[in-house]
């Protein structure tokens, strides 16, 4: 289950809540991935400069909101305003692999990044999928500028080898803020047909749904129906169409699509395809807007897909887990094992994690597999851990096996507990006594 967010955001700073946004209190099964896409993030160069050092209020944001949750950040990818993050849970981490970032920029003819493309790839149990977050020209008359530019940002190559380009990936989402707007209707009309909730009525005058029956690189995308008033442009914090003075015509600019890479070659060939060619499908469950944002004058736009995949990956190519009980008082052993064909380098290292880890840098100490190695054997190889890393209060943490060669993390353990160390439970309970000695008067003693 993926969970879809494009939001141009304005330059403001995050909302006090997002769990509408992000389904978090849906009473279905919860979201395997959140793939979140904003423009228009608060880029003046010094935020810029600060942000490229540290994650931004964005990442961070939803950082804290997701990862209580067991969703860690997989990947991010930053171009000015535009930013692009990946949120997966902990179970899918050892098989996903070949993360790459990439970003275009096409403003200012291609010298500046207010405008443009930020794409991540991956492959999930073996499928590449490719994620292609966007911010294209503004403006009614600039339909061909547009178009140019995605052609542009279509064109592009990952660094690496053997990474097919972003149109030869097995599913292609393409999302952002589009800039496509309504042709020909007068904007007294088109109000007119919001109000009335007679949305059809305006889509064979979009701009985006017009160059999709007539530019072949758009005839492969699919969209689910624009069943909600369009996304832009609104009077902050309300639900009101612009009343400045530029009183610009609502439209639908901010959008999801996707492509299936196979889906077109085969089903051309045979009309429909049988079971077996199918290792991978998308459905799209849910595509709506999200009314009750108002930081921005563009509101949100959702879609909740379900990808069913056959896997092409289903071992982990590291097992690992704790070897015995683990406390805080003694050094500790790791117990991994890898496949046959796993490209092991002397840079990989197991890392030890909260459960509520952020990303993959968020971890409290770590082991090198090879420095730190007591024991080995063909079927299995053991680490230490030092007791000094280990944090004396103990708690619930995940272990996990980071490929340097591969980049990403291909091994997780099961969560296990770790003591707490003598001292800090005595600590603990002096610290009790103290706070209970320390009880205001006013409180009724039941001793009597």
């Amino acid at each position: 289950r993926l969970h879809l967010v494009t939001w141009n955001v304005g330059t403001a700073s995050p909302p006090p809540d997002v769990t509408s946004l992000l389904q978090l209190s849906s009473l279905g099964p919860t979201m395997d991935m959140y793939v979140i896409g904003l423009q228009e993030v608060n880029s003046r160069i010094t935020n810029f400069l600060s942000d490229m050092a540290f994650d931004d209020p964005w990442s961070i944001f939803f950082m804290t909101v997701l990862s209580p949750l067991g969703y860690i950040k997989l990947s991010s990818v930053r171009m000015q305003g535009l930013l692009l993050l990946i949120f997966v849970k902990h179970i899918h981490l050892p098989f996903i692999q070949g993360i790459h970032t990439h970003y275009t920029r096409t403003g200012l003819y291609g010298y500046w990044g207010n405008k443009g493309g930020v794409s991540i790839r991956m492959s999930l149990y073996g499928h590449t999928i490719c994620f292609m977050n966007c911010h294209l020209p503004a403006h009614m008359e600039n339909t061909g500028q547009r178009l140019d530019d995605f052609e542009k940002i279509l064109e592009m190559q990952f660094e690496g080898e053997n990474i097919p380009s972003p149109l030869d990936h097995d599913v292609l989402f393409w999302f952002g803020d589009l800039n496509f707007r309504i042709a020909d209707y007068g904007i007294h009309f088109v109000r007119e047909s919001i109000n009335n909730k007679r949305y059809s009525l305006l889509w064979e005058k979009d701009q985006l749904n017009m160059a999709k029956k007539t530019e072949a690189f758009l005839k492969e995308f699919r969209e689910g129906p624009l069943q909600f008033k369009p996304t832009y442009k609104f009077d902050l914090y309300s639900d009101v169409y612009d009343t400045s003075e530029k009183k610009r015509k609502p439209a639908w600019t901010d959008r999801i699509l996707w492509k299936m890479k196979n889906l077109c070659q085969n089903a051309s060939k045979e009309g429909d395809f049988s079971e077996e060619e199918q290792t991978i499908s998308v459905t799209l469950n849910n595509y709506v807007s999200h009314m009750s944002y108002g930081i921005s004058d563009h509101k949100p736009v959702t879609g909740t897909f379900g990808l069913e995949l056959k896997p092409l990956v289903s071992v982990p190519l590291v097992m690992l887990n704790p070897e015995g009980e683990w406390s805080a008082e003694h050094d500790v052993i790791i117990c991994y094992s890898a496949v046959p064909e796993f490209p092991s380098s002397a840079w990989d290292w197991i890392g030890l994690f909260r459960v509520t880890f952020r990303h993959v840098n968020d971890y409290v100490t770590y082991a090198w597999v090879e420095d730190d190695e007591i024991s080995s054997n063909k079927n299995s190889k053991q680490v230490y851990m030092s007791a000094a890393e280990i944090p004396d209060m103990g708690g619930e943490f995940l272990l996990c096996y980071y490929s340097n060669n591969l980049q990403s993390i291909v091994g997780i353990s099961e969560p296990f507990q770790i003591q707490p160390s003598t001292t800090s439970v005595k600590k603990d309970l002096t610290q009790e006594e103290n706070s209970w000695m320390q009880k205001p008067d006013n409180l009724e003693s039941h001793d009597e």
